[in-house]
Protein backbone atom coordinates (compact mmCIF):
# COMPACT_ATOMS: atom_id res chain seq x y z
CA UNK A 1 0.00 0.00 0.00
CA UNK A 2 2.77 2.29 0.60
CA UNK A 3 4.72 1.55 -2.09
CA UNK A 4 1.66 1.79 -4.57
CA UNK A 5 0.57 5.59 -3.10
CA UNK A 6 3.91 7.05 -3.25
CA UNK A 7 3.97 6.00 -7.03
CA UNK A 8 0.82 8.28 -7.20
CA UNK A 9 2.34 11.71 -5.90
CA UNK A 10 6.56 10.73 -6.75
CA UNK A 11 5.39 12.58 -10.48
CA UNK A 12 3.33 15.07 -9.67
CA UNK A 13 6.23 17.62 -9.46
CA UNK A 14 8.16 16.19 -12.12
CA UNK A 15 5.35 16.78 -14.63
CA UNK A 16 6.01 20.96 -15.54
CA UNK A 17 9.68 19.30 -15.78
CA UNK A 18 9.57 16.72 -18.27
CA UNK A 19 6.89 18.56 -20.19
CA UNK A 20 9.43 21.37 -20.40
CA UNK A 21 12.89 19.04 -21.09
CA UNK A 22 11.26 16.30 -23.71
CA UNK A 23 9.01 19.59 -25.49
CA UNK A 24 5.58 17.82 -24.58
CA UNK A 25 2.43 19.44 -24.28
CA UNK A 26 0.78 19.46 -20.70
CA UNK A 27 -2.05 16.98 -22.18
CA UNK A 28 0.75 14.37 -22.86
CA UNK A 29 2.73 15.19 -19.70
CA UNK A 30 -0.35 14.20 -17.08
CA UNK A 31 -0.52 11.25 -18.53
CA UNK A 32 2.24 10.60 -16.53
CA UNK A 33 -0.05 10.10 -13.36
CA UNK A 34 -2.84 9.11 -15.56
CA UNK A 35 -0.69 6.73 -17.37
CA UNK A 36 -0.70 4.88 -13.70
CA UNK A 37 -4.09 5.20 -12.88
CA UNK A 38 -5.14 3.88 -16.54
CA UNK A 39 -3.10 0.91 -15.76
CA UNK A 40 -4.52 0.22 -12.80
CA UNK A 41 -7.72 0.23 -13.28
CA UNK A 42 -7.13 -1.95 -16.17
CA UNK A 43 -5.67 -4.44 -13.37
CA UNK A 44 -8.19 -4.38 -11.00
CA UNK A 45 -10.67 -6.66 -12.34
CA UNK A 46 -8.73 -8.89 -14.26
CA UNK A 47 -6.83 -9.64 -10.64
CA UNK A 48 -9.12 -12.18 -8.89
CA UNK A 49 -9.10 -14.28 -12.32
CA UNK A 50 -5.46 -14.28 -12.62
CA UNK A 51 -4.69 -14.75 -8.98
CA UNK A 52 -7.03 -18.49 -9.54
CA UNK A 53 -5.54 -18.84 -12.72
CA UNK A 54 -1.68 -18.99 -11.02
CA UNK A 55 -2.36 -18.62 -7.27
CA UNK A 56 -1.83 -15.50 -5.55
CA UNK A 57 2.36 -15.95 -4.60
CA UNK A 58 2.55 -16.40 -8.51
CA UNK A 59 0.70 -13.20 -9.21
CA UNK A 60 2.50 -11.42 -6.70
CA UNK A 61 6.05 -12.45 -7.68
CA UNK A 62 5.30 -11.51 -11.32
CA UNK A 63 4.03 -8.26 -11.15
CA UNK A 64 5.95 -7.15 -8.58
CA UNK A 65 8.68 -8.47 -10.74
CA UNK A 66 7.10 -6.63 -13.64
CA UNK A 67 7.12 -2.95 -11.31
CA UNK A 68 10.79 -3.20 -10.96
CA UNK A 69 11.43 -3.86 -14.86
CA UNK A 70 8.89 -0.61 -15.59
CA UNK A 71 11.02 1.15 -13.10
CA UNK A 72 14.38 0.34 -14.80
CA UNK A 73 12.21 1.30 -17.96
CA UNK A 74 11.26 4.23 -17.19
CA UNK A 75 14.36 5.57 -15.06
CA UNK A 76 16.71 5.12 -18.31
CA UNK A 77 14.63 6.54 -21.34
CA UNK A 78 14.45 9.93 -22.47
CA UNK A 79 10.81 9.09 -24.80
CA UNK A 80 7.70 10.86 -23.40
CA UNK A 81 5.85 7.77 -24.76
CA UNK A 82 7.76 5.12 -23.32
CA UNK A 83 7.61 6.80 -19.79
CA UNK A 84 3.64 7.02 -20.04
CA UNK A 85 4.16 3.52 -20.90
CA UNK A 86 6.48 2.49 -17.82
CA UNK A 87 3.82 3.96 -15.44
CA UNK A 88 0.83 2.56 -16.72
CA UNK A 89 2.56 -1.37 -16.41
CA UNK A 90 3.47 0.33 -12.94
CA UNK A 91 -0.08 0.41 -12.25
CA UNK A 92 -1.22 -2.52 -14.14
CA UNK A 93 1.09 -3.85 -11.21
CA UNK A 94 0.11 -2.46 -8.61
CA UNK A 95 -3.63 -3.21 -9.00
CA UNK A 96 -2.36 -7.09 -9.14
CA UNK A 97 -1.19 -6.60 -5.77
CA UNK A 98 -2.91 -3.90 -3.65
CA UNK A 99 -6.52 -4.14 -2.95
CA UNK A 100 -6.02 -7.19 -1.56
CA UNK A 101 -5.11 -5.71 1.69
CA UNK A 102 -8.75 -3.82 2.03
CA UNK A 103 -10.51 -6.89 1.42
CA UNK A 104 -8.04 -9.23 3.38
CA UNK A 105 -9.21 -6.38 6.38
CA UNK A 106 -12.44 -6.01 6.04
CA UNK A 107 -12.78 -9.98 6.31
CA UNK A 108 -10.56 -10.74 8.71
CA UNK A 109 -11.51 -8.01 11.49
CA UNK A 110 -15.31 -8.01 12.79
CA UNK A 111 -17.17 -4.73 12.52
CA UNK A 112 -17.03 -2.64 14.89
CA UNK A 113 -13.72 -1.50 17.16
CA UNK A 114 -11.35 -3.87 15.63
CA UNK A 115 -12.38 -3.40 11.99
CA UNK A 116 -12.18 0.65 12.02
CA UNK A 117 -8.52 0.25 13.62
CA UNK A 118 -7.55 -2.18 10.79
CA UNK A 119 -9.15 0.20 8.72
CA UNK A 120 -7.06 3.51 9.85
CA UNK A 121 -3.58 1.61 10.09
CA UNK A 122 -3.97 0.75 6.42
CA UNK A 123 -5.37 3.70 5.76
CA UNK A 124 -1.88 5.30 7.40
CA UNK A 125 0.44 3.65 4.94
CA UNK A 126 -1.72 4.96 2.24
CA UNK A 127 -1.14 8.45 3.70
CA UNK A 128 2.06 7.59 4.31
CA UNK A 129 3.40 6.80 1.31
CA UNK A 130 1.75 9.27 -0.89
CA UNK A 131 3.59 11.68 1.69
CA UNK A 132 6.99 10.79 1.30
CA UNK A 133 6.22 10.33 -2.71
CA UNK A 134 5.68 14.21 -2.82
CA UNK A 135 8.45 15.16 -0.42
CA UNK A 136 10.98 12.58 -2.60
CA UNK A 137 9.80 13.57 -5.44
CA UNK A 138 10.97 17.28 -4.78
CA UNK A 139 14.23 16.18 -3.93
CA UNK A 140 14.78 13.86 -6.82
CA UNK A 141 13.52 15.92 -9.81
CA UNK A 142 16.29 18.52 -8.26
CA UNK A 143 18.86 15.52 -8.69
CA UNK A 144 17.03 14.42 -12.27
CA UNK A 145 13.41 13.57 -13.35
CA UNK A 146 15.02 10.36 -14.33
CA UNK A 147 15.50 9.30 -10.35
CA UNK A 148 11.68 9.54 -10.02
CA UNK A 149 11.47 6.75 -11.90
CA UNK A 150 14.18 4.68 -10.74
CA UNK A 151 14.20 5.23 -7.09
CA UNK A 152 10.95 2.70 -6.56
CA UNK A 153 12.82 -0.22 -8.45
CA UNK A 154 14.83 -1.17 -5.12
CA UNK A 155 12.16 -0.72 -2.77
CA UNK A 156 9.72 -3.00 -5.04
CA UNK A 157 13.06 -5.80 -5.38
CA UNK A 158 13.55 -5.61 -1.70
CA UNK A 159 9.44 -6.54 -1.33
CA UNK A 160 9.64 -9.05 -4.14
CA UNK A 161 12.45 -10.71 -2.25
CA UNK A 162 10.80 -10.75 0.88
CA UNK A 163 7.63 -12.28 -1.16
CA UNK A 164 9.23 -15.35 -2.78
CA UNK A 165 11.14 -16.25 0.74
CA UNK A 166 7.79 -15.77 2.83
CA UNK A 167 4.55 -16.21 0.97
CA UNK A 168 2.97 -19.55 0.67
CA UNK A 169 1.76 -21.10 -2.65
CA UNK A 170 -1.74 -20.89 -2.79
CA UNK A 171 -4.87 -20.89 -6.01
CA UNK A 172 -8.00 -19.40 -4.17
CA UNK A 173 -11.42 -19.28 -6.43
CA UNK A 174 -12.40 -15.45 -6.66
CA UNK A 175 -15.51 -14.15 -6.10
CA UNK A 176 -17.87 -13.68 -9.13
CA UNK A 177 -18.95 -10.04 -9.62
CA UNK A 178 -22.89 -10.01 -9.92
CA UNK A 179 -25.62 -7.34 -10.63
CA UNK A 180 -26.59 -7.52 -6.94
CA UNK A 181 -22.84 -6.16 -5.71
CA UNK A 182 -23.01 -3.95 -8.43
CA UNK A 183 -26.24 -2.22 -7.07
CA UNK A 184 -24.87 -2.12 -3.21
CA UNK A 185 -26.21 1.26 -2.39
CA UNK A 186 -23.43 2.02 0.22
CA UNK A 187 -20.92 0.62 -2.29
CA UNK A 188 -22.10 2.73 -5.29
CA UNK A 189 -22.01 5.70 -3.30
CA UNK A 190 -19.26 5.66 -1.51
CA UNK A 191 -17.14 4.72 -5.05
CA UNK A 192 -19.00 7.63 -6.65
CA UNK A 193 -17.96 9.54 -3.71
CA UNK A 194 -14.32 8.38 -3.52
CA UNK A 195 -13.99 9.13 -7.45
CA UNK A 196 -14.52 12.66 -7.57
CA UNK A 197 -12.76 13.26 -4.18
CA UNK A 198 -9.73 11.35 -5.54
CA UNK A 199 -10.16 13.09 -9.18
CA UNK A 200 -10.46 17.09 -7.46
CA UNK A 201 -7.77 16.25 -5.72
CA UNK A 202 -5.35 15.35 -8.06
CA UNK A 203 -6.26 17.82 -10.63
CA UNK A 204 -6.11 20.85 -7.94
CA UNK A 205 -2.56 19.53 -6.80
CA UNK A 206 -1.33 19.58 -10.38
CA UNK A 207 -3.25 23.14 -11.04
CA UNK A 208 -1.51 24.14 -7.96
CA UNK A 209 2.11 22.85 -8.84
CA UNK A 210 1.45 24.43 -12.39
CA UNK A 211 0.77 27.68 -10.64
CA UNK A 212 4.15 27.79 -8.04
CA UNK A 213 5.68 26.03 -10.71
CA UNK A 214 5.26 29.20 -13.80
CA UNK A 215 3.77 32.18 -12.08
CA UNK A 216 5.91 31.87 -8.58
CA UNK A 217 8.84 30.47 -10.66
CA UNK A 218 9.50 27.99 -7.38
CA UNK A 219 12.18 25.07 -7.56
CA UNK A 220 10.46 21.61 -6.74
CA UNK A 221 11.75 21.34 -3.37
CA UNK A 222 9.81 24.44 -2.45
CA UNK A 223 6.36 23.48 -4.41
CA UNK A 224 6.96 19.93 -2.39
CA UNK A 225 7.11 21.92 1.12
CA UNK A 226 4.16 24.14 -0.13
CA UNK A 227 1.97 21.02 -1.10
CA UNK A 228 2.77 19.55 2.25
CA UNK A 229 -0.18 21.00 3.63
CA UNK A 230 -2.62 18.97 1.38
CA UNK A 231 -1.14 15.77 3.27
CA UNK A 232 0.07 16.15 6.17
CA UNK A 233 -3.21 16.31 8.24
CA UNK A 234 -4.37 13.59 6.86
CA UNK A 235 -1.45 11.63 7.83
CA UNK A 236 -1.39 13.03 10.93
CA UNK A 237 -5.36 11.89 11.44
CA UNK A 238 -5.35 8.85 10.14
CA UNK A 239 -4.54 7.01 13.53
CA UNK A 240 -8.10 8.80 15.18
CA UNK A 241 -9.99 7.46 11.58
CA UNK A 242 -11.60 5.01 13.51
CA UNK A 243 -12.75 6.79 16.53
CA UNK A 244 -14.27 9.53 14.53
CA UNK A 245 -16.38 7.15 12.85
CA UNK A 246 -17.33 5.45 15.81
CA UNK A 247 -18.26 8.71 17.59
CA UNK A 248 -20.02 10.78 14.35
CA UNK A 249 -20.91 7.99 11.77
CA UNK A 250 -19.16 6.97 8.44
CA UNK A 251 -22.11 8.55 6.43
CA UNK A 252 -21.96 12.22 8.30
CA UNK A 253 -17.88 12.19 8.09
CA UNK A 254 -18.79 11.58 4.53
CA UNK A 255 -21.34 14.40 3.60
CA UNK A 256 -18.56 16.62 5.95
CA UNK A 257 -15.68 15.94 4.20
CA UNK A 258 -17.72 16.08 0.47
CA UNK A 259 -18.59 19.70 2.11
CA UNK A 260 -14.85 20.72 2.58
CA UNK A 261 -14.00 19.53 -0.60
CA UNK A 262 -16.22 21.19 -2.36
CA UNK A 263 -15.87 24.46 -0.18
CA UNK A 264 -12.01 24.34 -0.73
CA UNK A 265 -12.70 24.32 -5.05
CA UNK A 266 -15.28 26.84 -4.70
CA UNK A 267 -12.89 29.11 -3.38
CA UNK A 268 -9.99 28.48 -5.67
CA UNK A 269 -12.54 28.90 -8.66
CA UNK A 270 -13.85 32.25 -7.07
CA UNK A 271 -10.75 34.35 -5.77
CA UNK A 272 -8.79 36.17 -8.31
CA UNK A 273 -5.35 35.04 -9.41
CA UNK A 274 -2.80 34.67 -6.28
CA UNK A 275 0.05 36.44 -5.60
CA UNK A 276 0.49 35.06 -2.19
CA UNK A 277 0.96 31.85 -1.30
CA UNK A 278 -0.45 32.19 2.00
CA UNK A 279 -3.64 33.59 0.38
CA UNK A 280 -3.85 31.35 -2.19
CA UNK A 281 -3.28 28.33 -2.93
CA UNK A 282 -2.51 27.47 1.42
CA UNK A 283 -6.44 27.92 2.25
CA UNK A 284 -7.75 25.84 -0.88
CA UNK A 285 -4.99 23.45 -0.16
CA UNK A 286 -6.45 22.74 3.28
CA UNK A 287 -10.10 22.77 2.81
CA UNK A 288 -9.82 20.05 0.01
CA UNK A 289 -7.39 18.17 2.39
CA UNK A 290 -10.05 18.62 5.04
CA UNK A 291 -12.42 16.80 2.71
CA UNK A 292 -9.98 13.81 2.51
CA UNK A 293 -9.56 13.90 6.64
CA UNK A 294 -12.80 13.48 7.22
CA UNK A 295 -14.06 11.21 4.53
CA UNK A 296 -11.23 9.10 3.47
CA UNK A 297 -11.21 6.08 5.97
CA UNK A 298 -14.94 6.29 6.51
CA UNK A 299 -15.10 5.75 2.60
CA UNK A 300 -13.49 2.72 2.45
CA UNK A 301 -14.86 1.07 5.60
CA UNK A 302 -18.44 2.18 3.90
CA UNK A 303 -17.59 0.80 0.66
CA UNK A 304 -17.97 -2.48 2.19
CA UNK A 305 -20.48 -2.51 4.91
CA UNK A 306 -23.02 -3.83 3.23
CA UNK A 307 -21.61 -6.87 1.25
CA UNK A 308 -20.67 -10.47 2.23
CA UNK A 309 -17.24 -10.99 3.05
CA UNK A 310 -17.09 -14.08 0.29
CA UNK A 311 -17.78 -10.87 -1.97
CA UNK A 312 -15.61 -8.91 -0.63
CA UNK A 313 -12.10 -8.76 -2.41
CA UNK A 314 -14.58 -8.06 -5.67
CA UNK A 315 -16.55 -5.27 -4.08
CA UNK A 316 -12.87 -3.90 -3.18
CA UNK A 317 -11.97 -3.77 -6.91
CA UNK A 318 -15.00 -2.49 -7.99
CA UNK A 319 -14.41 0.47 -5.51
CA UNK A 320 -10.93 1.20 -6.32
CA UNK A 321 -11.28 0.96 -9.92
CA UNK A 322 -13.60 3.76 -9.59
CA UNK A 323 -11.38 5.74 -7.43
CA UNK A 324 -8.99 5.63 -10.15
CA UNK A 325 -11.57 6.21 -12.85
CA UNK A 326 -11.69 9.88 -11.13
CA UNK A 327 -8.10 10.81 -11.55
CA UNK A 328 -8.51 8.87 -15.26
CA UNK A 329 -11.66 11.03 -16.43
CA UNK A 330 -10.86 14.44 -14.80
CA UNK A 331 -7.05 15.06 -15.02
CA UNK A 332 -6.67 14.90 -18.64
CA UNK A 333 -9.59 16.76 -19.15
CA UNK A 334 -8.17 19.59 -16.68
CA UNK A 335 -5.10 19.73 -18.46
CA UNK A 336 -6.60 19.97 -21.75
CA UNK A 337 -8.46 22.83 -21.45
CA UNK A 338 -5.36 24.50 -19.48
CA UNK A 339 -3.18 23.63 -22.22
CA UNK A 340 -6.15 25.23 -24.78
CA UNK A 341 -6.28 28.47 -22.66
CA UNK A 342 -3.74 28.78 -20.05
CA UNK A 343 -6.08 30.06 -17.81
CA UNK A 344 -7.59 27.80 -14.97
CA UNK A 345 -11.02 28.92 -14.64
CA UNK A 346 -12.32 26.48 -17.37
CA UNK A 347 -10.50 23.57 -16.19
CA UNK A 348 -11.86 24.47 -12.30
CA UNK A 349 -15.21 24.59 -13.55
CA UNK A 350 -15.29 21.07 -14.11
CA UNK A 351 -13.07 20.05 -10.95
CA UNK A 352 -16.20 21.70 -9.02
CA UNK A 353 -18.93 20.23 -10.63
CA UNK A 354 -17.05 16.82 -9.93
CA UNK A 355 -16.91 17.96 -6.18
CA UNK A 356 -20.74 18.90 -6.64
CA UNK A 357 -20.88 15.28 -7.70
CA UNK A 358 -19.86 14.08 -4.70
CA UNK A 359 -21.58 15.98 -1.66
CA UNK A 360 -24.43 15.09 -3.86
CA UNK A 361 -23.47 10.80 -3.13
CA UNK A 362 -22.93 12.15 0.45
CA UNK A 363 -26.33 13.43 0.72
CA UNK A 364 -28.16 10.84 -0.40
CA UNK A 365 -26.46 8.60 1.95
CA UNK A 366 -27.95 10.91 4.30
CA UNK A 367 -30.86 10.79 3.28
CA UNK A 368 -30.97 6.43 2.80
CA UNK A 369 -29.85 6.61 6.47
CA UNK A 370 -32.83 8.92 8.10
CA UNK A 371 -34.84 7.08 5.86
CA UNK A 372 -33.57 3.00 7.01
Amino acid sequence: MILDALEVSIVLLAIPVIAADLDSSLWTAQWLMSGFAVGFAAGLLPGPALAARWGRRTTYLGATALFVLASLAGGLTSSIAVLIASRALKGFSAALTAPAGLAVITTAFPEGAPQRKAVAIYSLFGATGFTIGLLLSGVLVEVGWSWVFLFPAPIALALLIAAWLTLPRDAPQPPKITLSLLLKGNLTRSAIGAATLHGAYVSVLVLITLHLYHEFAWRPWQIAVALLPACLPLLISVPFAGQLVARFGATRLIAAGATAALCGELLYLTQPAPDSYLTGPLPVLLLVEAGFVLSFAALNMKATSTVAPNFRPAAVALYQTAVQIGGIVLLPLVTALLDDQQDPRAPLIFVTAAGLVGITAAVTGLRAKVHS
